[in-house]
This record gives C-alpha cells, sequence and structure tokens, in this order.
C-alpha cells in the first residue's frame, strides 16, 4: 500500500543521513574486496573517528596510504514493526592514514558522496549539504522514547489514531510508532495485505530535547479533543 500524503514539515535528506550516523552504533566497513563489521562503543557514533573532508582539501595526514573504501549504516526501527529496516547510507570515499587533532585520534576520509536509500527512493547527498545541517536533537533518544511509549504507555498509541486523516481502515490489525524526529512522530498502520505510515506533525519543530515531551503531550491533547469533537458531532 501506499503511504499517507502528507503536507507536513519532514527532515531533508541531508539531516536523515547526519541524524543516522550520529545515532550509528556500527557500520559495516567495505574495502579491498574485505567486509568487516565495526562496532563503536564509545558513544561518539561514527563521525567521532572519521574526518570528512572535500577531494580538494589536503588531509593533515597527507596523501599516504590512500584506500578506497565504502562505510555503510543501516537504520532499524527501535519498535517491532513489520519491515523494521527504515533506512541506509553509504558513504563512499578514500581513507587515507590516521591523524591526532587535539586529543582526538580519527582517521581522515576523502568524502565522495552519501548515499540515502529509504522508502522515498534513492537519493545523493553531498558534503556541503551534510555540513550544513545538525543532526536531529531527537536522534539520540529516539529509540528509548519509542520503546517507552510502546511498552508503557501502549494506550496512547490508539488515542494518536483519532489525529489520522483519513480515518485508519476497518481491517486495520495494529499501530506502532515507527520514527520519531523534531518535526513530529509518524506511525505503521498495519493491515493484513501491507501498511501505511502516517505522519503526525508537532504544533512547531523541536529545536531542544526538552522540549519532545511537551511536544507529544500538545498531540496527545489534539487527540482527545478531537474525539470531543467527533462525539459531539454524531
Amino acid at each position: 500500500m501506499r503511504p499517507f500524503s502528507t503536507r507536513t514539515g519532514r527532515p531533508s535528506p541531508a539531516e536523515r543521513v547526519r541524524s543516522i550516523l550520529s545515532a550509528a552504533h556500527s557500520m559495516n566497513v567495505v574495502t579491498d574486496g574485505l567486509h568487516q563489521e565495526v562496532h563503536l562503543l564509545d558513544g561518539t557514533g561514527p563521525m567521532g573517528r572519521i574526518h570528512l573532508h572535500d577531494p580538494s582539501e589536503d588531509c593533515p595526514a597527507g596523501r599516504t596510504a590512500r584506500i578506497p573504501v565504502r562505510l555503510e549504516f543501516t537504520d532499524i526501527a527501535p519498535t517491532p514493526v513489520r519491515q523494521r529496516l527504515r533506512a541506509r547510507v553509504t558513504l563512499t570515499g578514500v581513507l587515507s592514514a590516521p591523524y591526532t587533532s587535539d586529543t582526538t585520534t580519527s582517521t581522515c576520509m576523502e568524502f565522495c558522496q552519501a548515499l540515502l536509500e529509504d522508502a522515498d527512493g534513492r537519493t545523493f547527498v553531498g558534503l556541503d549539504e551534510l555540513e550544513a545541517v545538525e543532526p536531529d536533537p531527537m536522534a539520540g533518544c529516539e529509540a528509548a522514547m519509542l520503546t517507552h511509549l510502546v511498552d508503557g504507555h501502549a494506550a496512547l498509541v490508539p488515542l494518536l489514531l483519532r489525529l489520522v486523516r483519513p480515518r485508519p481502515e476497518r481491517d486495520l490489525v495494529r499501530a506502532l510508532p515507527l520514527a520519531l524526529d523534531r518535526y513530529g512522530i509518524t506511525l505503521r498502520l498495519e493491515h493484513r495485505p501491507g501498511h501505511q505510515d502516517v505522519r503526525l506533525p508537532f504544533p512547531t519543530p523541536v529545536t531542544d530535547i526538552d522540549q519532545a515531551g511537551p511536544r507529544i503531550h500538545a498531540l496527545l491533547a489534539a487527540a482527545r479533543r478531537s474525539s470531543h469533537t467527533d462525539h459531539l458531532l454524531t
């Protein structure tokens, strides 16, 4: 089934890539025909270990030991929805020798391109686009917030369904939160023959993580008002 069409704000492809990179706990490194999964356990994310630079700029380590490389990341929904893969991000470029900047040791990578693959298709993102945006403020806590909603407040999800227009079809099997970003929350509506995704926008985008709770409560309040209005009209 096709997803609902909405006119609400949503992250740009560059924001999606930056957010996926900032929240990644592992990546698959492909170079010289070898595949290796690298787990990033220090909480810095891949960009804490990889310095991206334009091919026209010299790497601090110079241009020795240049190795073509592909870095692969997967974005998996933290909730048990159907088809949990939300997106793939692939960075391609050339690795140089490690270098140390201040107290951080990282690897210099001559950036070629970033490829985002998601439900909207394939989008190429340039380095200038990545450098012009910040990761979504929700990226680091999205998984914890969505699992908390499902595990601790499952009754609130049917409440949010009252905001869905057009109304969910009668053959709806279940609804689960799929994603959370600064613009709103996305629900996956699962039917027997397939599923639909619908975005519920926040009144205004989140600029700081402390605003997330009030924005979600605003959606719930709107859902309760919607239910009351529908009751008066029947």
